[in-house]
C-alpha cells in the first residue's frame, strides 16, 4: 500500500530505523566477501560485532513501532479481530516478500530458502503483535522471562535426539536438529544443515520484540522526556550488564540467538534509541537526521528492492575488455573500484555507494511524501 503519512511521529524511532536498515546494507554488500573489515562481519560462531547488532536493533523496533501504533486502537476498545486479520495480513505479505527474496530470480521451489530475515520479521510482528492485544504489560513481562528461560533450557538441558547430550555447537545443537528435520533441502545454501533463521532460535527473537513493546509502553508514560531518557539509559545498563553475565554460561550467538544474547543487543538497543531520542526529541538537533529519516520511512522497501538488485547485479553476464564473461558486478567493482583502491576499502567504498545510490533513489519517495507500507 502506497500512503502519504501525516500524523505526527517519534523521528528518534523513525531515525534509528533508518540507520538501521543503512546498515544491513552495508554490511550485505561488499566489493568481494573475501575483504572485509571485522566489524563489519558477524561473529564466526559465538560472541558479537557490531554487525552482529542490525537485526536484533530492527526486531527491537518493530516492537516499539507494535506498541505506538496498536496502542490507541486497543485502547478504545476497536474490533480486535479485524485488528488481528490486518496483523496476519501484514505478517503474511511480510513472508511471501522474503520467499521472493530467497528464490529470486529462478524460483527452484523443491531448494527455496524458506527461513530468512523477512520471515523472522514476519513471524515475529505476528506473535508480538497478537500478544500486545491480548496481555497486559506484566504478562509481557513474565512472558519474555518465560521465553529466554525455556529457549535456555532446551538449548542446554535436552539431549538431542540421535546425537546425544545438550550441546551449542553448529551443526549438532538441538536447533540446528529440528531445522534439519523440519526444513530440510530448504536451508540456508551456506550451510545446508541449519539456518540462522530458524524455528527454534525464533523464540528468543520474540523476544527482542517483546522488550521493544515494554519499551514502547514507558515511552507513552506521561513521565517528563528527561525521566524516560535516564530510564531507557538505566534499563539499558542494566540489560547488557544481564546479558553480558549470562555469557559465561549461555554464550552471545547470534546464529543461535541466544538468550544472553537477546538482553545485551536489546540493552545496547535502549541506549542507542535513548541516544536519539535525547538529541532528536528532546533537544530537538535535527540537523542531521533527514538521511535515515529517508531511509527509515520506506525500510523494508528498501531492504527488498536492495536485495533483489544485488542479485541482479550478481547473475547478469557481460564481456569484459578483454572477452572474458563477468558479471555486471564484477564489471564496476573492478573497473571503478578496484583499480585505485586496495582491495579490503575497495570493497568498502562499493558498499558504502551501494548504500548512497539507494538513498538518492529513497529521497525521490521521501520528496513526493510516499511511504510504500504492506
Amino acid at each position: 500500500m502506497i500512503s502519504v503519512d501525516k500524523k505526527e511521529r517519534l523521528i528518534s524511532l523513525d531515525v534509528f530505523r533508518g540507520i538501521t536498515i543503512a546498515g544491513m546494507i552495508l554490511v550485505n554488500n561488499p566489493g568481494s566477501w573475501s575483504n572485509i573489515y571485522p566489524p563489519l562481519q558477524h561473529a564466526s560462531w559465538h560472541g558479537c560485532t557490531p554487525t552482529d547488532l542490525i537485526f536484533p536493533f530492527f526486531l527491537f523496533i518493530v516492537g516499539v513501532a507494535i506498541t505506538l501504533s496498536l496502542s490507541k486502537r486497543k485502547s478504545r476498545g476497536d474490533d480486535q479481530s479485524k485488528l488481528i486479520a490486518n496483523i496476519f495480513r501484514r505478517s503474511l505479505i511480510l513472508f511471501i516478500l522474503g520467499l521472493i527474496m530467497s528464490g529470486f530470480p529462478f524460483f527452484d521451489f523443491s531448494s527455496i530458502r524458506i527461513p530468512g530475515v523477512l520471515q523472522r520479521i514476519a513471524v515475529v510482528y505476528l506473535i508480538s503483535s497478537i500478544m500486545f492485544l491480548k496481555l497486559s504489560v506484566k504478562a509481557i513481562l513474565y512472558s519474555a522471562v518465560l521465553f529466554l528461560l525455556l529457549y535456555w533450557a532446551l538449548l542446554t538441558l535436552i539431549p538431542v535426539p540421535g546425537i546425544g547430550a545438550a550441546n551449542l555447537e553448529k551443526t549438532t545443537n538441538i536447533s540446528a536438529w529440528l531445522d534439519n528435520l523440519l526444513l530440510s533441502g530448504h536451508l540456508w545454501r551456506v550451510t545446508k544443515v541449519w539456518d540462522p533463521e530458524g524455528i527454534l532460535s525464533t523464540l528468543p527473537a520474540i523476544v527482542s520484540a517483546l522488550i521493544g513493546i515494554l519499551t514502547g509502553h514507558w515511552l507513552q508514560t506521561k513521565n517528563d522526556k528527561t525521566t524516560k531518557t535516564v530510564w531507557l539509559f538505566v534499563y539499558g545498563c542494566i540489560l547488557m550488564l544481564a546479558g553480558y553475565i549470562w555469557d559465561g554460561w549461555f554464550p552471545l550467538n547470534k546464529s543461535l540467538w541466544t538468550s544472553s544474547y537477546v538482553l545485551y543487543t536489546s540493552g545496547l538497543a535502549l541506549l542507542f534509541l535513548a541516544i536519539c531520542y535525547w538529541f532528536i526529541d528532546v533537544k530537538k538537533i535535527h540537523w542531521w537526521v533527514k538521511p535515515f529519516q529517508v531511509y527509515g520511512l520506506n525500510a523494508i522497501t528498501v531492504f527488498f528492492l536492495s536485495g533483489l538488485m544485488a542479485r541482479l547485479l550478481s547473475l547478469i553476464k557481460v564481456m569484459d575488455s578483454i572477452g572474458a564473461e563477468v558479471s555486471i558486478k564484477e564489471l564496476l567493482y573492478s573497473s571503478l573500484f578496484l583499480s585505485w583502491l586496495s582491495p579490503i576499502n575497495a570493497s568498502l567504498v562499493w558498499a558504502l555507494t551501494y548504500v548512497s545510490i539507494w538513498l538518492g533513489l529513497m529521497w525521490i519517495l521521501y520528496a513526493k511524501r510516499i511511504f510504500i507500507k504492506v
